[in-house]
């Protein structure tokens, strides 16, 4: 409930952005930051709200994060400008990002064998569920006309109840017994993951300026900076930020490459979808919310059958999800009239992308559980960075062809961009099902 508050709150505010313009007279910038500022600030600290989950205990983390997002939703609410209110959603980020990595790292250290397929298809089912809850929920309350802090303070009550429960309910630990936070790791890779999610995020609406083309030229630098600072960390016998075992774990790294195209077209769609059915197709936020419900739905059910198939039929089913989803992507383009056309096709991508949680299950199972927070947060990073590649590259594509073309041009040449990343996933997919699999327990 925690993470599914976390996701709601970036689509609900997305709906609510016109009545914020027109009350607090926020300046395009100040929109931008509104919306954007969340995002980027998650990303940035996933890795390491997953690092302070191994030192100060996976519970506490997740209860801080809780509390701290709690306070900063009830505060945004209640901003009286521009300023404070892209400042509360700055800590609200950050408050996500302390929570969240907790959520997959708890399941992997409790939870094996089919157990831990059920659990990670609801967590699965939990990101989709948020996302298409906080464009539905987000048209209904601004509906009635109570304005855009409805948005912020109909969410601050349930995370107090949240975190009453949490103190209750979630067992005690003491983290993954590690020590040391890797300072220069941290530093270096949350400014690599900076300077290249700010211009993803901003560049299309400020004309993609010179200064965010350097910027992704900086970030590759800092990558590699980085990787060489892990290197010596390790070799000095410290505690690296991301440590190396993690990605020479079976499967590790062809599911992060998964996770990078995979989320790259769920994001993309969500976006132009949006666009699109708003836009072209002059429906309401309501309405436009609905019409994602089939996908919602299908991506659910196809996480939470996975772990229910037979043994020999779970791998092969990661390429096969691939294959569904490409061509129902081109599908799309073809119904973009809306209609019982639009929500089939919809339905298909969702059921073809449901195998995501299989890819995250297969990538994870060879961790030692000693390293889960590692792992969880280098999954994190990437499917959010995934999302955010998605939505500025095949975005950028939709509203250029959207601008003097012809009507159907934009959502099929849309569709042609995420059919193409599908494809990539599901080539990326043959490298994770041939990775070794686990002796049984």
């Amino acid at each position: 409930m925690g993470q599914f508050l976390a996701i709601l709150n970036v689509n609900i505010v997305n709906v609510a952005t016109p009545t914020i313009e027109a009350d607090l007279h926020s300046s395009g910038a100040g929109l931008q930051m509104i919306v954007a500022g969340y995002t980027i600030v998650y990303a940035v600290l996933l890795i390491t709200g997953a690092r302070v989950g191994d030192l100060f205990g996976y519970r506490n983390a997740f209860l801080s994060g809780l509390a701290v997002f709690t306070a900063t939703t009830l505060a945004a609410g209640l901003a009286p400008s521009t300023g404070w209110l892209v400042a509360f959603r700055l800590l609200q980020g950050a408050g996500a990002a302390l929570m969240m990595p907790q959520v997959l790292t708890l399941i992997q250290r409790n939870y094996q064998g089919a157990a831990r397929g059920r659990a990670i298809g609801m967590w699965s089912l939990t990101i989709s569920g948020g996302i298409v809850a906080g464009q539905a929920l987000g048209g209904i309350l601004l509906g009635f006309g109570a304005g855009w802090r409805i948005v912020f303070l109909v969410l601050a009550p349930i995370g107090a109840l949240l975190l009453a429960a949490g103190f209750k309910v979630l067992p005690a630990d003491e983290g993954g017994g590690r020590i040391g936070l890797d300072p220069w790791g941290l530093v270096t890779l949350s400014a690599a993951v900076l300077l290249f999610v700010v211009p993803l995020v901003l560049g299309r609406d400020l004309g993609w300026p010179l200064w965010g083309w350097v910027s992704m030229g900086l970030s590759v630098v800092m990558f590699g900076a980085f990787v060489r600072i892990e290197r010596w960390v390790t070799k000095r016998g410290g505690r690296p930020l991301v440590d190396a075992r993690v990605l020479r774990a079976p499967g590790m790294r062809p599911g992060l490459v998964i996770l990078l195209f995979g989320p790259a077209t769920w994001g993309a769609f969500l976006f132009t979808s949006a666009l699109h059915l708003q836009g072209e197709l002059h429906l309401s936020p309501l309405a436009s919310g609905m019409m994602m419900v089939p996908c919602a739905l299908a991506f659910g059910l196809v996480g939470l059958l996975w772990p229910r198939l037979p043994v020999q039929l779970q791998r092969p089913l990661v390429p096969f999800g691939y294959v569904v989803a490409a061509p129902a992507y081109l599908g799309l383009g073809l119904a973009a009239g809306g209609g019982l056309a639009y929500a089939i096709m919809s339905a298909l991508i969702g059921a073809g992308l449901g195998v995501q949680v299989a890819v995250t299950n297969m990538a994870t199972e060879r961790v030692d559980g000693t390293y889960a927070a590692d792992a969880s947060g280098a999954l994190l990073t990437v499917m959010q960075l995934g999302q955010v590649i998605g939505v500025a590259t095949v975005g950028t594509l939709f509203i250029t062809l959207s601008q003097g073309h012809g009507t159907l041009s934009a959502p099929l040449g849309a569709s042609l961009a995420m059919a193409g990343l599908a494809v990539l996933a599901g080539l990326s997919s043959i490298f994770l099902v041939r990775s070794r699999v686990p002796s049984p327990t």
